[in-house]
C-alpha cells in the first residue's frame, strides 16, 4: 500500500471514528444530585432549602418520576401523566428527610425504590376500587333487572339496621366489639343526617364514638360485611330479611 492510499485508509477510520463517537451520556441522577439531598436535609433554612431543592434537585426528581412511570406501564390510574408524575415528585420530596447517605446507598437507588413503591400502592389501590365498582355495578344491573327500586334499596336497609339491633349480641361476645358495632348501627340509624359517607370520615366518627384502635373497627366491619352479603341475597330471594330471621341463620 503507497504512503498516499495509507493515509487516504486512516483519513477514512478517522472520519469514521469521529461520526461515531458517542457522547458522554449526562446523568440526570447522579452524585450532584445526591449532594444536593444531603445538603438540603442537612439545612434548616427553609429559604436555603427552597433554593436547593428548587436549583438542583427538583429536575432529577422530575426525570426520575417519568422514566418510572414510563418504565413499569402503571395502568389504573384514572387521571393524566402530568399528574401522576407531580404525585409522585411530591411524595419523593415527603419521604426526602428519611434519606441516609451514611448508610451507603444511592439517592438515585433509593428515591426509585420510593417512586416505585409509591406508585404500585396506588395503582393496586385503584384496581381494587375498580373491581369493586364492577361487583357493585353488576349487583346493581341484577336487582334492576329484577325490578330492585329504590324504594327496596330503603326497606333492605331499615330491614338490616332492625336486624343487626337485636342480633348483635348474638353476632359479639366481647364488649369491644359489640361497641364497635352498635355504633356502626346508630351511624346507620342516622345515616339520612350525615353529609359525608366518606370512608375515613365514616372511620374516624366511629373511633371517636367507641375510643378503640382503627384494626378492632375493620375486624368488625368484616364480620358484618359476611352477614349483608347473606342478608341480601334472602332478601332478594325472599323479599324480606326479617320473616322467619334466627341467629341459626348463620
Amino acid at each position: 500500500m503507497t504512503k498516499k492510499q495509507n493515509k487516504k485508509v486512516n483519513d477514512v477510520k478517522a472520519e469514521i471514528k469521529k461520526i461515531t463517537k458517542k457522547k458522554k451520556r449526562k446523568v440526570y441522577f447522579g452524585q450532584e444530585d445526591q449532594d444536593a439531598v444531603v445538603e438540603y436535609n442537612s439545612s434548616t433554612d427553609d429559604n436555603e432549602r427552597n433554593v436547593i431543592y428548587g436549583t438542583r434537585i427538583h429536575k432529577a426528581f422530575d426525570k426520575l418520576a417519568e422514566n418510572i412511570i414510563n418504565t413499569f406501564k402503571f395502568t389504573y390510574f384514572d387521571y393524566g401523566f402530568e399528574d401522576i408524575k407531580h404525585e409522585v415528585v411530591a411524595f419523593m420530596v415527603v419521604n426526602m428527610h428519611k434519606y441516609d447517605h451514611t448508610k451507603g446507598s444511592k439517592a438515585f437507588s433509593y428515591f426509585s425504590v420510593v417512586a416505585k413503591n409509591y406508585l404500585i400502592l396506588h395503582n393496586n389501590n385503584n384496581y381494587k376500587k375498580l373491581k369493586s365498582h364492577d361487583k357493585m355495578d353488576a349487583l346493581d344491573r341484577q336487582h334492576k333487572a329484577s325490578g330492585f327500586n329504590e324504594s327496596d334499596y330503603i326497606t333492605l336497609t331499615d330491614e338490616i339496621v332492625e336486624y343487626f339491633d337485636n342480633n348483635m349480641n348474638t353476632i359479639f361476645k366481647k364488649d369491644r366489639d359489640l361497641k364497635i358495632g352498635y355504633a356502626i348501627i346508630d351511624l346507620m340509624k342516622a345515616r339520612e343526617d350525615i353529609e359525608n359517607f366518606n370512608k375515613k370520615a365514616i372511620y374516624i366518627l366511629i373511633r371517636e364514638m367507641t375510643d378503640v384502635e382503627t384494626t378492632h373497627i375493620t375486624s368488625v366491619v368484616n364480620v358484618l360485611k359476611k352477614h349483608y352479603k347473606k342478608l341480601l341475597n334472602k332478601y332478594y330471594n325472599n323479599g324480606s330479611i326479617l320473616f322467619n330471621t334466627s341467629s341459626s341463620f348463620f
